[in-house]
């Protein structure tokens, strides 16, 4: 567990000069993915709009750090390296770091095998409060369709049962950019057409999204690709295909992307996280999906009822081009 903001344990606070008051203490984990850490930034704001005067502190791992920094819902931010259950030192380690934190509740916004594990950790001492699905919490969410259920209403659901009813839908900031900064011409489209490498029934052909970047080319709009160096494949593919296109690879954290997105006209990809990034920070989104995902479990809402296109094909490959471009030329308003 690393910390450079950790607060010291058991914080008190003065309240109209008498007697110290101990700050309550809460954890929140979620530790992955990225889709499901944006999902989660409106649960984190209910959460410490619910103890805003609590020390709140946020269990995740090292990828999301800056992201979550970003939400300004966290008054210390541990990182999670997910040690497996038999390295019994990293596992004591954890213990040591959820005992010594003297937390009076814990979300689990995970609700996972592991940090379900990680209840188990407190006992035989004290257990606080828990939020989440761990046999014999105090806050169990034993709604039966959980598991049927949007991750973002799952949540919702789940805050209920403590009495936390206002979740703001997902919500990122980013600070304003440039697009001059990354060499863009405006007006964009942002594409992300990678996503991840154990999955590749999630993506669209790197052929159609290069014709893709083609047409909007002729309409005068740059494509901004965004992905990172693993994604180098596809990601040389479309801009051989599309020599206009400008190619971000490698070049851009989350919080950048979320930056880009907001000045985007459109932002388009497969269903994988910066779609849900730009999504958050208001851009028109268009959200691919095969039957490898089901949109009514994880798709990315916007801000407005209208603001999130899916685009449903159970096989990817068999997705054409004209189908697609069909969607973005009404989302754009481009003539025939």
């Amino acid at each position: 567990m690393t910390d450079d903001k950790m607060a010291p344990i058991g914080a008190e606070m003065a309240v109209g000069g008498g007697e110290p008051v101990r700050q309550q203490r809460i954890l929140v984990i979620k530790l992955s993915a990225l889709g499901d850490m944006v999902m989660a930034t409106g649960p984190f704001s209910a959460i410490r709009q619910a103890h805003p005067d609590a020390h709140i502190t946020l269990l995740t791992t090292k990828l999301y750090v800056d992201l979550a920094k970003s939400t300004g819902c966290f008054d210390a931010i541990a990182v999670d390296s997910r040690p497996k259950l038999t390295r019994i030192g990293d596992v004591l380690a954890l213990r040591r770091f959820l005992r010594s934190g003297e937390f009076d509740r814990v979300y689990d916004l995970q609700t996972s095998d592991r940090t379900t594990f990680y209840y188990r950790l407190f006992w035989p001492g004290k257990v606080p409060e828990w939020s989440g699905i761990a046999w014999g919490c105090s806050h169990p969410h034993k709604n039966p369709e959980r598991h049927k259920m949007h991750t973002i209403d799952r949540h919702i659901d789940q805050l209920a049962d403590v009495g936390i009813t206002n979740v703001p839908l997902p919500h990122v900031r980013a600070p304003k950019i440039d697009p001059l900064h990354y060499g863009i011409k405006t007006p964009y489209v942002l594409i992300c057409p990678g996503g991840s490498a154990h999955r590749p029934e999630k993506r669209w052909p790197a052929e159609r999204f290069g014709l893709l970047a083609k047409m909007l080319a002729d309409y005068r709009l740059t494509p901004v690709l965004i992905g990172t160096d693993s994604e180098a494949e596809v990601l040389d593919r479309i801009s051989n295909m599309c020599p206009r296109a400008k190619n971000l690879m490698g070049r851009t954290d989350f919080i950048e992307i979320a930056s880009l997105a907001q000045n985007a006209v459109l932002a388009i990809g497969n269903d994988t996280g910066p779609v849900h990034l730009a999504a958050a920070v208001g851009a028109p989104t268009i959200v691919l999906f095969s039957e490898a995902s089901n949109p009514k479990m994880c798709a990315p809402r916007g801000h407005s009822r209208d603001a999130v296109s899916i685009i449903e094909q159970p096989d990817l490959r068999n997705l054409p081009i004209t189908r697609v471009f069909n969607v973005i030329r009404k989302r754009l308003n481009l003539e025939d």
